[in-house]
């Protein structure tokens, strides 16, 4: 567990530095799969690394990112985080998201967010 905690702090720590795609480079399985709420899973390391750069990139302010609560499991780490931002297509957006990532050799395979907008 404990490298658990080491690797979720370090994937943190990047998103703080404003390093979210060097997180997701350094971080994430090949074969990652992701989803938000209930939403449309999406499998693959490329097509998730297009929809994080697209979703980046349409951030026109960003006023904060925060996390609250870390929790470490066997093989699971969960991060509530506190966001403050504008986003082009979204607007300004102040919330909170839990993101709960299952790992795999050393790496996230799976990771899904819950929040409400």
């Amino acid at each position: 567990m404990n490298i658990l905690i080491e690797k979720i702090s370090a994937v943190n720590d990047l998103i703080l530095q404003g390093k979210g795609l060097e997180a997701f480079e350094n971080y994430y399985h090949d074969n990652v799969v992701t989803q938000d709420n209930d939403d449309e899973v999406f499998a693959g390391k490329e097509i998730n690394r297009k929809r994080k750069e697209a979703f980046f990139d349409a951030i026109t302010e960003f006023r904060c990112a925060k996390p609250l609560k870390v929790a470490v499991g066997e093989k699971t780490t969960m991060v509530e985080w506190q966001f403050d931002f504008t986003h082009q297509d979204l607007g300004c957006k102040k919330f909170t998201q839990v993101a709960v990532q299952e790992w795999l050799d050393g790496k996230i395979i799976k990771e899904k967010f819950y929040y409400g907008l």
